[in-house]
C-alpha cells in the first residue's frame, strides 16, 4: 500500500491498493494460471490463434504477427466485445467470486477450517498446497443459510468446480428441514437434553449404559442416509458436546460406542433416524473385544 502511494504522487483509489495487493496473491494468481490454460488459452489455441512454444510451455504466444495499427484495431474491437458481453449478461459476471456480499464472521471461517483440520473437505489437499475458502453446501444463492452447519472448506479448485448453480430445483429445500410427524415420538420428544438448528438430542428411554443418549435429525427422516449434509454436520457437532459432557460429568467412562440401526432388519424400531452415543467403562462387560460387532452376537469375537 505504501509502495502505491509513493508510486502515485501520494494518493490512490482503495481499488488500485486493492490491485497491486491482489497481484501478489498466490492463490489468485493460482487460480487465473488455471483459468488460462484450462479456458481462455484452450480456445485461442484450437482455433490457431495463439499457441504455447516448445520451449516455454509457461508462456502463449500469437499465431500471427500484426503491424501496430493492426493492434489497436483489434484491442478496440477486443474492449467492445467485452462490453458486449457484460451488457448482455445484465448481471454481474464475478459475482460467484464476491464475498463481500455477506462476508463470513472471522471466529466463524476459523471454526470452519479447525473443523476441516485445513483440508478441503471434497479433494483432501492440504491449506498449504491449496488456498481454502468457507464454502455454503448449500449455495447461498439457492436459499442455504449463513449457519455453521451449512458451510465447508473447499479449496478454490474444487469452490469453483462446484459453482452456485445446479439442475437440481432446491427452491424448497430449506422447508424439508421443518418437516415433523405428529405420530412420530420422537419428533415430539419433550425431554431434550442440548439442541441446534437441525438437531437435538436426548436420554434413550431404554439404557444400555448410564447416560446413553440419541441424538436425531429435527426433520422427520427414516434413516441415515437420507440425512442432508447440514443435518449430518449438526448432529456430529452435538454428538461431541455432549462427549465432552459426559467425560467431564463421570470420570469413570472411559470409550463410547456410536451407531445407528438403519432398517427394521438392522434392528430399528423408531423409524426416525437416530445415533446412539453410548458411554462405557471398564469391567461394564466381561469382554468388550469386538464392540459393535456384537450385533451378530457369534461374529462378535475375531
Amino acid at each position: 500500500m505504501i509502495w502505491t502511494l509513493l508510486n502515485s504522487g501520494g494518493r490512490a483509489s482503495i481499488e488500485d491498493i486493492a490491485k497491486e495487493i491482489a497481484g501478489y496473491d498466490q492463490a489468485m494468481l493460482e487460480y487465473y494460471q488455471e483459468r488460462v490454460k484450462a479456458m481462455v488459452g484452450k480456445v485461442l489455441t484450437k482455433n490457431k490463434i495463439a499457441d504455447r512454444p516448445k520451449k516455454d510451455k509457461q508462456s502463449y504466444e500469437l499465431v500471427a504477427a500484426y503491424d501496430s495499427e493492426e493492434v489497436e484495431d483489434l484491442k478496440q474491437l477486443c474492449e467492445e466485445k467485452i462490453a458486449a458481453y457484460i451488457e448482455k449478461r445484465k448481471v454481474d459476471i464475478w459475482d460467484h467470486r464476491r464475498n463481500t456480499r455477506r462476508p463470513v464472521p472471522g471466529s466463524v471461517r476459523y471454526q470452519v477450517l479447525v473443523n476441516a483440520h485445513h483440508r478441503c473437505e471434497l479433494c483432501g489437499v492440504d491449506a498449504s498446497l491449496r488456498a481454502l475458502e468457507v464454502d455454503h453446501i448449500i449455495p447461498k444463492s439457492l436459499g442455504g443459510p449463513d449457519e455453521i452447519d451449512n458451510y465447508q472448506a473447499l479449496c478454490y479448485k474444487c469452490n469453483s468446480n462446484k459453482g452456485n448453480r445446479s439442475d437440481i430445483d432446491l427452491r424448497g429445500l430449506s422447508e424439508d428441514y421443518v418437516k415433523y410427524e405428529s405420530k412420530c415420538v420422537f419428533c415430539n420428544h419433550d425431554e431434550v437434553v442440548v439442541e441446534n438448528k437441525l438437531a437435538q438430542a436426548f436420554y434413550d428411554k431404554y439404557p444400555v449404559t448410564k447416560g446413553h443418549l440419541l441424538i436425531v435429525p429435527k426433520r422427520h427422516v427414516n434413516g441415515y442416509f437420507d440425512l442432508y449434509q447440514p443435518e449430518l454436520n449438526a448432529m456430529n457437532r452435538l454428538m461431541r458436546e455432549l462427549r465432552e459432557k459426559l467425560l467431564s460429568e463421570d470420570p469413570s467412562i472411559t470409550g463410547f460406542n456410536v451407531g445407528t440401526n438403519d432398517g427394521m432388519d438392522a434392528g430399528q424400531t423408531v423409524m426416525h433416524c437416530h445415533l446412539h452415543l453410548i458411554p462405557r467403562r471398564e469391567g461394564d462387560v466381561e469382554d468388550p473385544t469386538g464392540g459393535v460387532r456384537g450385533v451378530i452376537p457369534e461374529r462378535q469375537k475375531y
